[in-house]
């Protein structure tokens, strides 16, 4: 998943949804290689701020 920290709102909806912890508010990154791409993340963030892909933001 890709997060553009320019839309994101902090809101941390994707935080408290994803099953794997691999995501952290501070720095809006995900951890490289834990992201199993299940999509909660992107379907929860209530900006659009999250799109499918692997990059590291």
């Amino acid at each position: 998943m890709i997060i553009s920290a320019e839309e994101c709102g902090y809101c941390g909806a994707c935080v408290a949804v994803c099953p794997h912890g691999t995501l952290e508010l501070e720095g809006m990154r995900i951890i490289q290689g834990e992201c199993k791409n299940c999509t909660k993340c992107l379907i929860v963030c209530p900006v659009g701020a999250i799109k499918e892909g692997n990059h590291e933001v």
